[in-house]
């Protein structure tokens, strides 16, 4: 060590925690510590302000290497690679091949075929759909939702006929009853059938080391708002019912866990789905362990991790790109083998030429620019995510539990468990969204204030996605968008607005010039979130001035903006002068609320406002239904 470093250290001596704690109270000021530093997570543990080397001395995984059971640090000793995936919605068999072997030039190294439900695919469209693509170089995986397992015999057979070394060909086709039972509620043929046919498929491609028959859809947990845990937890859950039904009816356990692939939705939950892809590793290599299987590096969790659609939005769409990126990022931090982004604007319309072209070039940004392929697990000796990998860890293990006391998932599924739970979240994340404490940028917090969506645009996509069946046996997992009621309540204005004038929230400037600043941009925002028309003002200097602006502009809503102490005689003065002409709000929440609520002013937006069933109330006194 040089001489100015070893000098450097010196005039730093090293400090205690309990130093630390004590300097961090004291600049409290009286503030409880725990309320003021300590995030209390949604997934059930709570996350301190830093983490130090002795949080890290008990974890036991931190002894293991990248390729190494339990796998925290992924299978991938030399390297961070991981395949680019883009999908293709297959209608034309032609067609969708002339596409793949263009994207394969520009970057993309994972097809995802796309399959409508239940079409029939043959021996010859699947020779259209593969000529020219050497299955050697390439990832190829084939996703239909319907129950048959022919697809998967098609293509098994087609691998074999088609490469030079089958076994080192990397493909995956998505049998997935236990992800279709949960959304739909009910199997043609029944669970029993569906695992038969499974195994089947288990036993029928066990000379194809690298094809996951197998599938496992966490994402659609993600994607029905469930927490990081829950996803998760239920994920594992389902992986062992797999194991547990095949081994039941005479397969190997080894044999289907090395057929299962793990698909993965990313949220916007930065640090925490690095962790997750991490913790999921741990646990599932001790699920496989418990089956008796020797797990290792063909055994290990193989996991797809796709961009979310919960946090994408219609309106001000550019945005989820940002979103989408840093969702990646996590992914190819957390180890993930291969990563699909969502093109930004795929909720509202088919992706085009342009966005399917962002969304590769945002995975191919993080290998060719920020180099992130190059650096196995990154995130290893972190003590912030080594202890987030711990903690969902053991929440994740925890519930899992609970999954199994009840029989197993099918047996929790039955009885609702999963299904409360994951409902219990959502619920919490709706209204944590309308109250603006989760924030989607665009949608519930700085929107567009100028942007509108076509009215012709199909009303179905700000509804909630059900694919219940008919006589469904149980509930079903639902999926939905964190922006879909907010995207509604604008929509009908919109639609409002198409027939004639849009609505206008008109801003009363008035008194102490930074709060009438203040909240005039607050009341702007919220008024902007319903595709209301605003109108900032810089200030007036009299409630007879204010007023005959806002009449002049034939506005329907007054925002009354300035300091708590003016409101007691402003917002009176105002009310008195519009004699109910226009619907009067005051921006805040004053001491002299009661006062001024007995003279008959009723509406107030403040922090602590539910936005969404607020802007809903003012709908409707507008009669915008």
């Amino acid at each position: 060590m040089a001489e100015k470093d070893i000098k450097l250290f010196n005039d730093f001596p090293p400090i205690s925690t309990q130093e630390w704690e004590a300097k961090i109270v004291a600049d409290l000021k009286g503030k409880d510590y725990e309320k003021s530093l300590v995030w209390r997570t949604n997934e059930g543990f709570n996350v301190r302000p830093y983490y130090r080397q002795e949080n890290i001395e008990e974890l036991s995984f931190l002894k293991a290497n990248p390729g190494e059971f339990p796998f925290v640090r992924g299978n991938k000793k030399k390297n961070n690679e991981w395949f680019v995936r883009q999908d293709i919605k297959v209608t034309d068999f032609a067609e969708a091949n002339q596409k793949a072997l263009d994207i394969l030039m520009k970057g993309v190294t994972s097809l995802g075929f796309v399959f409508p439900c239940c079409s029939k695919v043959t021996k010859e469209d699947l020779n259209t759909l593969l000529k020219d693509i050497c299955l050697e170089a390439v990832e190829v995986n084939f996703v239909c939702t319907c129950e048959d397992t022919k697809l998967a015999d098609l293509v098994a057979d087609y691998i074999r006929a088609n490469s030079k070394d089958a076994s080192k060909v990397a493909a995956s086709v998505t049998v997935d009853p236990l992800g279709n039972y949960s959304r739909t509620g009910k199997l043609k043929e029944g669970l029993d059938a569906a695992f038969n046919d499974a195994k089947a498929i288990v036993e029928k491609t066990a000379d194809l080391k690298k094809f996951k028959a197998l599938a496992v859809n966490g994402k659609y947990f993600n994607n029905a708002g469930a927490t990081i845990v829950q996803e998760l937890a239920f994920s594992l859950a389902q992986g062992a019912e797999y194991i547990s039904q095949l081994s039941d009816r005479g397969a190997k356990a080894e044999e289907v866990a090395r057929k299962i692939k793990f698909n993965f939705g990313i949220s916007a939950n930065y640090f925490m789905e690095i962790a997750k892809l991490r913790a999921g590793r741990l646990l599932w290599s001790n699920i496989v362990k418990a089956f008796g299987v020797d797990c290792d590096c063909a055994t290990y969790m193989n996991t797809h991790s796709e961009t979310t659609k919960f946090n994408m939005t219609v309106y001000d769409a550019q945005v989820n790109m940002l979103r989408s990126q840093t969702e990646a990022m996590s992914a190819v931090l957390g180890g993930a083998d291969s990563i699909s982004v969502l093109p930004f604007n795929s909720v509202a319309e088919d992706a085009n030429d342009l966005t399917e072209r962002v969304a590769r070039n945002q995975q191919i940004l993080l290998k060719e620019e920020a180099h992130l392929d190059k650096i196995v697990d990154p995130g290893a000796g972190s003590y912030y995510i080594e202890n987030l990998t711990a903690s969902i860890a053991e929440q994740a293990w925890s519930l899992f539990l609970e999954v199994q006391e009840k029989g197993g998932y099918v047996a929790a599924l039955k009885a609702g468990f999963v299904q409360g739970k994951v409902n219990e979240s959502a619920a919490k994340r709706s209204l944590y969204i309308a109250q603006r404490r989760e924030n989607l940028l665009g949608v519930n917090q700085f929107p567009n204030f100028t942007e509108s969506i076509n009215a012709d645009l199909c009303t179905s996509i700000f509804n909630p996605c059900d694919k219940t069946a008919e006589g469904a046996e149980i509930e079903t997992i639902k999926l939905y968008r964190g922006a879909q009621a907010f995207e509604a309540l604008r929509y009908k204005t919109d639609l409002f607005a198409k027939k004639g004038k849009r609505p206008q929230a008109f801003m009363l400037t008035m008194g102490n010039l930074a709060m009438r600043k203040a909240r005039a941009q607050f009341a702007c925002n919220f008024f902007a979130v319903a595709g209301f028309e605003v109108v900032d003002n810089n200030g007036f200097a009299t409630v007879e001035e204010a007023v005959k602006a806002a009449c002049e502009a034939k506005a329907e809503i007054l925002v009354v903006c300035s300091s708590d102490d003016e409101y007691a005689e402003l917002a009176p003065a105002i009310a008195d002068q519009i004699k109910g002409n226009a619907i009067l709000v005051v921006a805040g929440n004053p001491a002299c609320k009661a006062d001024l609520e007995a003279k008959g002013i009723k509406n107030f937006i403040h922090v602590k406002s539910n936005l969404l069933e607020d802007l809903k109330g003012y709908q409707k006194q507008l009669g915008i239904e």
